[in-house]
């Protein structure tokens, strides 16, 4: 799959929560750290720290402490982040972590976000926080295994795991209320449609973009309060804004679209929706 076009791993990727006991070579292993270890700032500026940990030399005690309920089988490899908390910190993170992870797709190797579903304070010491560090977001790394267990077929059943929004409900004209259509999208229709393709806390789906008159594209957080009570400083939506800002950058780099994620101070204003980001030429 290394000779995929960035756009068909993002259709490619899913997430995996039941894995395989065979093991991931030396090879693949290295090639996955040295990409981590090259991956730079996210659009705002910061640089996640990242971690690729093997559970298999860790003691019992170790182990029986770094859980994620149930949700997540047969792993041994989980890949840690650690970002310092500022403005931004959040979009960052996910928009570097997503790229890694399309990574791990290349290799063949499946993963799966975690955001809240693992025991957080047990992977924060094996990451060895520094001050002001906080671990928004981990996730397995491993071969899928054969087949799901109960437990991620009633998962992937709840959170309705392969449904996605329709375009009418995710991108819109200048007004923030007429749908965009594809037509009207351009060029920029495979962007957009990574946008729509990607993972996202519970599927929740929260990104919503506006391309207004000059042809620019507003990302904005349509918020769900419930996330931001549960979590407190680690904003999980904030972080699909950056999955969402990853894959339409790495696809419309890919399709030689010019363009960059900036601050737009002007940006309109719209009820329920935070402003995130806005994509230009410029």
């Amino acid at each position: 799959m290394e000779n995929f076009s960035v756009y068909e791993k993002v259709q490619k990727r899913i997430s995996v929560r039941s894995y395989s006991s065979r093991p991931v070579e030396d090879k693949l292993r290295l090639e996955l750290e040295t990409y981590m270890e090259g991956m730079g700032s996210g659009p705002f500026g910061t640089s996640p720290r990242f971690k690729l940990l093997d559970l298999e030399p860790l003691d019992k005690k170790e182990l029986q402490s770094l859980g994620t309920y149930g949700f997540i089988r047969g792993a041994r490899l989980y890949l840690l982040s650690a970002v310092k908390k500022k403005p931004g910190a959040m979009e960052d993170l996910g928009f570097c972590l997503e790229q890694i992870i399309l990574k791990a797709t290349s290799l063949g190797l499946g993963t799966c976000w975690l955001g809240g579903t693992f025991k957080r304070a047990a992977f924060a010491r094996q990451m060895d926080l520094q001050a002001g560090e906080l671990l928004p977001a981990i996730t397995p790394v491993g071969y899928p295994a054969d087949k799901l267990n109960h437990t991620d077929q009633l998962v992937r059943r709840a959170i309705k795991a392969k449904k996605r929004k329709p375009w009418s409900e995710l991108f819109f004209c200048p007004d923030g209320k007429t749908p965009l259509s594809e037509k009207e999208a351009g060029p920029y229709r495979d962007p957009l449609e990574a946008v729509r393709l990607g993972p996202s806390a519970t599927n929740r789906q929260p990104w919503r973009i506006i391309k207004d008159k000059s042809g620019h594209y507003h990302l904005y957080l349509q918020e769900n309060k419930l996330y931001k009570r549960l979590l407190g400083k680690i904003r999980i939506q904030n972080i699909d804004m950056g999955i969402a800002m990853c894959h339409f950058a790495l696809v419309a780099e890919e399709q030689n679209l010019p363009g960059r994620w900036a601050i737009e101070p002007e940006a309109l204003a719209f009820p329920g929706r935070q402003y995130i980001a806005t994509w230009s030429e410029n």
